[in-house]
C-alpha cells in the first residue's frame, strides 16, 4: 500500500457497508468501528432486535446505520439484502464483512445430519451467498472490499467439533481463493481467525450439555481480546491489503505449529484428547 494513499481512499475508511450478524458480538463491534471511520452501515441480523439497538449504538455517536433482518442460509434473503442495502443508503455498497454465524460441537455419533445443515448453513453457506450476490456488485464498481470471518477452528482441528471446524476450514479456503481472483478487480479480501472472543456464539449454539456452560464461562471471561480490538485489527489489516487477521497469540502458535509439522500436530492432537473425559 502506498503511503501517499490517504485515509478515506481506504477500503474500511467512508465505507458503505453491510454487516451480517450484526446484532451483537464482533458484528456489533464491526458496524460500530465502520461508522466510527464515517461509514455508513446495514446492520443485518437473524434478530432484528438485536440490529437495531446496534443502529441506535451507532446513531447515539453521530452516525448512520440501518437495521434489516435477514438470515444469512436462505440465498433468496441475502439477494435482497445485496438490492435493500443501496436503496437505503443511497450508494452502491463498497464493504461487505460475513460475519453471521453459529456454534456447533459434539462428537461425530452425536452430531445429526440435521445439526450439520443447520450449521453449514448459516457458517458457510451465508459467506457463500454473501460473496456470490456482492461480488458481482463490486466488479461493476470497480472496487470493493469483503472480510469473512472464520475461525482458528479452521486450522486447529480440534475433537468434537467436527462441523465447525469444516464450516470454518471453508470459509478460509474460499477467503483465499477470493483473495487471488479478486486482485485484479480491485477488490480486497481478508479473512478473520480468531480463538477466544466473548459473544453470543457458545451461549445462541448447539453443545453438548456437558461443556457448553464450561466453554460459554471460559469464552466471556478469559478471552484475551475484546471484540472491539479484533475488529478495528482486522479492518486495518483489511486497509494494509493483508489477507489474514490472526489476533490472538495462541491462534498465531497453533497456525506455526501446524503449518511447520502437520502430522505431528495431528497426532498431538489425537494424544492429548485420549485425557479428555
Amino acid at each position: 500500500m502506498s503511503l501517499l494513499r490517504r485515509k478515506k481512499d481506504l477500503p474500511s475508511h467512508n465505507a458503505y457497508a453491510v454487516v451480517t450478524g450484526a446484532g451483537s458480538g464482533i458484528g456489533r463491534s464491526f458496524a460500530l468501528e465502520i461508522a466510527r471511520r464515517r461509514g455508513v452501515v446495514v446492520c443485518a441480523d437473524l434478530k432484528l432486535e438485536g440490529a437495531q439497538e446496534t443502529v441506535r449504538l451507532i446513531e447515539a455517536q453521530g452516525g448512520k446505520a440501518f437495521a434489516v433482518a435477514c438470515d444469512v442460509g436462505v440465498a433468496e434473503q441475502v439477494e435482497q439484502l445485496a438490492e435493500q442495502a443501496e436503496e437505503l443508503m443511497g450508494h452502491p455498497v463498497t464493504l461487505l464483512i460475513n460475519n453471521a454465524g453459529v456454534g456447533l460441537g459434539g462428537k461425530i455419533e452425536e452430531t445429526t445430519l440435521e445439526d450439520w445443515r443447520w450449521c453449514m448453513n448459516v457458517n458457510l453457506w451465508g459467506v457463500i451467498h454473501g460473496c456470490h450476490y456482492f461480488v458481482p456488485k463490486f466488479k461493476q464498481l470497480g472496487r470493493g472490499a469483503i472480510v469473512n470471518v472464520a475461525s482458528a477452528a479452521s486450522y486447529t482441528a480440534a475433537p468434537e467439533m467436527s462441523a465447525y471446524n469444516t464450516t470454518k476450514a471453508g470459509v478460509r479456503a474460499l477467503s483465499e481463493t477470493l483473495f487471488a481472483e479478486l486482485k485484479k478487480d480491485k477488490i480486497s479480501v481478508n479473512v478473520l481467525c480468531p480463538t477466544l472472543v466473548p459473544t453470543n456464539i457458545i451461549k445462541d449454539g448447539r453443545l453438548p450439555a456437558r461443556y457448553s456452560k464450561l466453554a460459554n464461562h471460559a469464552l466471556m471471561n478469559y478471552a484475551m481480546v475484546t471484540s472491539d480490538s479484533v475488529a478495528t485489527l482486522t479492518l486495518n489489516r483489511l486497509d494494509s491489503g493483508e489477507l489474514y487477521t490472526t489476533p490472538q497469540v495462541d491462534a498465531k502458535l497453533f497456525w506455526l505449529m501446524k503449518r511447520a509439522a502437520p502430522n505431528l500436530y495431528a497426532k498431538f492432537l489425537g494424544f492429548s484428547y485420549q485425557f479428555v473425559k
